[in-house]
């Protein structure tokens, strides 16, 4: 079986872009006209209005493209074929000696180059649209063009040293971006695990040469004493990233996957619980997969039950798969948190499951 392109393979090709780019399109509108009704409570808030909240709106199309390719995918997939099936092109080329599965490759190029475009826009334009949209909205209802994003009530450990700030901000100075906590508490306990130092710092920033803290008024247990100092400011040597503190006030599926990757291992590292940024972690590399596995799923059912329905059934159908499928997979994830399961096993068994039950319904239908 050749797997050279052929003028059937663009004419199929190019009837599934264009169902596919269809339904994108309209999900994706539905979606940006729902998010933008959800931020007219948020008008009159400092600079915050119609025109910004067009423009923060606009920043998440990227990362909104990408979670709806799935779904535009399959119910695209599916109205396409059945478009050729409704006009009996597929029993045409059914009839030149193509077989289903050299069909179903032609669409799988499609799909496989749309998504792999999808995989390249979600590591980059969509973290980043996503970061400016919310630097745009923070900064118009706060009426301050420096603050890049605010948190409060935040905790990190590195060893045997715990931090926690009653609020913070991302700035830009400069050009140059840093990160500013307030109201800095260090605990440093001993190695029998009880408090050896307690260090209260007004403000804490990392800059290009690491932790600077300033107001610093520090605690030193000793078995029947306490010291204290008072240091106007000092250098903090310390491991801890401030790209981490900054990934952990960020959800997980706004990160991309190097983002995600350095967040678990930092979290390994200090004992915190990661499950959260795996789960998102290995949803991305199983991405371009699930797209696959799911459209070639469907794929069958264009080939003959869909020549007698029309328009609704191919969209119920469409609807049913994406629905069915990505239940399936959040209830799988949802099971490996739980019970502490391999995320690489929890992800790979839906797809593995579907394609099992295409390969069945191709063999049912060729006998």
């Amino acid at each position: 079986m050749s797997l050279r392109p052929r003028l059937y393979d663009l004419y199929v090709g190019r009837v599934v872009l264009a169902a596919v780019v269809t339904t994108w399109s309209v999900l994706l509108g539905l979606d940006v006209m729902m998010a933008l009704s959800s931020e007219v409570g948020d008008f009159g808030k400092g600079r915050y209005n119609f025109v910004t909240a067009l423009a923060n709106i606009a920043y998440t199309v990227p990362r909104r493209a990408h979670t709806l390719f799935p779904t535009a995918a399959v119910i695209g997939s599916l109205m396409g074929l059945g478009r050729l099936a409704a006009t009996s092109e597929l029993t045409a080329l059914r009839a030149l000696g193509l077989s289903r599965p050299r069909l179903s490759i032609s669409v799988a190029i499609t799909l496989a180059l749309l998504t792999g475009l999808m995989v390249i826009s979600g590591e980059t334009l969509g973290p980043w649209g996503q970061r400016q949209a919310d630097a745009l909205k923070l900064a118009a209802k706060t009426n301050n063009a420096m603050t890049m994003a605010r948190y409060s009530g935040l905790w990190a450990r590195e060893g045997d040293t715990f931090l926690n700030a009653q609020s913070g901000e991302e700035r830009i100075e400069r050009g140059k971006r840093y990160v500013q906590l307030s109201d800095v508490r260090l605990y440093q306990l001993s190695e029998d695990g009880h408090l050896h130092t307690l260090t209260h710092a007004a403000t804490a920033e990392h800059h290009e040469d690491g932790w600077r803290l300033r107001g610093v008024r520090r605690l030193e247990f000793g078995d029947r004493s306490v010291t204290e100092q008072r240091i106007p400011e000092e250098h903090w040597e310390s491991r801890l990233d401030a790209t981490e503190l900054a990934s952990g006030v960020t959800k997980p599926r706004n990160l991309s996957s190097r983002d995600l990757r350095a967040s678990i291992d930092y979290r390994t590292r200090n004992g915190l619980d990661a499950r959260e940024y795996q789960d998102m972690y290995w949803s991305r590399w199983f991405y371009p997969f699930n797209v696959l596995a799911l459209c070639l799923a469907a794929i069958p059912f264009a080939f003959g039950s869909l020549r007698s329905g029309g328009f609704g059934k191919r969209l119920f159908l469409g609807i049913i798969f994406a629905l069915g499928f990505w239940l399936l997979q959040m209830q799988f994830g949802r099971l490996a948190g739980a019970f502490h399961i391999d995320y690489r096993i929890a992800y790979a068994i839906p797809p593995i499951l579907m394609l099992t039950v295409s390969g069945w319904l191709f063999r049912r239908r060729s006998s």
